[in-house]
């Protein structure tokens, strides 16, 4: 009888424990379906709720009820940009029946800085180093003055920043309700292909060809040679696009950050982003990004180089290489994408 007891007692802490470990996450899922579900946000709910900081207003408050006449045309801009994403997630939604729940380890991707009161989901191939370096500076108390002064290797150490993961349940929600939360998206198939040409063509990824290079070489080439097969150092843009869109990749698991899609990288369905920055519009994006956060005298957003970005032309030469059935699964894999943030479908494309 004693044992049983014993035995019986084990079983109720266990029990308990589960029962707390599911509570928090629900607590954050509640958080995430009502944001999904709310209409969008035209009306000034961040005028009193919020509070701020040493009397002054924070960049969400600033974004909702701007008080400089500049900021109320960018406002409209925005609020376009967020009716789009809230449509599509609507229309996403009633197209389908699975219901994606979010766990903390899902917010890796977002960059908190407490200071200035920011939420930033970080895309790669959409300037994220940049951005890094920018929060670094925000989030430094002094340690950095310029970004550029940060090499682009420290920008990408976890260490460096913190993300919102880090944070317990009822902090995470907090930060989504009172930050401002923002990304920064680009042509879905312009930012594969800079993904393609910066991990496979570059010699000195050689990290990106042992582990993704060298599968890829062994699944979808025939009398691939031992170098090949052992480097992976030269993968052809159609066996990447073969990768892609076949069954057993994505049976291997989530697709590698750089060409995941925006919206599993970020999920805008269920975190409502309050600012969407786009790449092609990235100078005044960021500018207006940082003036809402009441720095844009002190910090710039560093400048990059358009002699070596991807273009919708270079895009489409690659793509010219593939054959339609890759054109048309890979829409489908970026179609939501394309769809949430605007993007029209490339002339290029063939939809067969």
């Amino acid at each position: 009888m004693k044992q049983t007891l014993l035995e019986l007692m084990r079983m109720s802490r266990i029990c308990r424990m589960v029962l707390a470990t599911c509570l928090g996450s629900f607590i954050l899922v509640i958080f995430y379906f009502q944001s999904m579900f709310q209409p969008v946000m035209r009306r000034n709910q961040f005028a009193g709720d919020v509070c701020c900081r040493k009397g002054s207003r924070n960049a969400l408050q600033e974004l909702y009820n701007p008080t400089q006449s500049e900021f109320s045309s960018a406002a409209i801009l925005h609020q376009g940009r967020r009716d789009q994403v809230a449509e599509s997630c609507r229309a996403q939604s009633a197209s389908s029946r699975k219901r994606r729940v979010l766990t903390p380890g899902d917010l890796k991707h977002l960059v908190v800085d407490e200071e200035h009161e920011l939420i930033y989901c970080y895309v790669p191939k959409v300037a994220c180093t940049n951005w890094k370096r920018v929060m670094m500076v925000l989030t430094g108390h002094g340690k950095y003055s310029d970004p550029m002064e940060i090499p682009s290797n420290e920008a990408h150490v976890p260490s460096n920043l913190k993300y919102l993961n880090q944070y317990s349940i009822s902090e995470i929600n907090h930060r989504l309700k009172s930050y401002l939360k923002f990304l920064f998206v680009r042509e879905p198939f312009e930012r594969l292909v800079s993904a393609y040409r910066n991990k496979f063509t570059l010699k000195y990824n050689s990290s990106f060809h042992r582990r993704f290079g060298t599968k890829i070489v062994r699944r979808y080439r025939k009398n691939a040679t031992q170098e090949a097969l052992l480097n992976g150092a030269d993968v052809k843009f159609r066996e990447f696009a073969e990768y892609l869109v076949d069954p057993a990749t994505q049976r291997d698991g989530p697709l590698n950050e750089h060409w995941q899609t925006v919206y599993q990288l970020c999920h805008p369905c269920h975190i409502h982003y309050d600012l969407v920055g786009k790449y092609e519009t990235l100078e005044e994006d960021a500018k207006y990004v940082l003036r809402l956060a009441g720095v844009g005298e002190s910090v710039r957003f560093p400048t990059y180089a358009k002699s070596t970005r991807t273009t919708d032309s270079m895009t489409a030469q690659f793509f010219s290489n593939i054959s339609s059935r890759q054109h048309s699964q890979l829409f489908q894999l970026y179609k939501l994408d394309f769809l949430m943030f605007n993007y029209s479908t490339p002339s290029y494309l063939r939809l067969d």
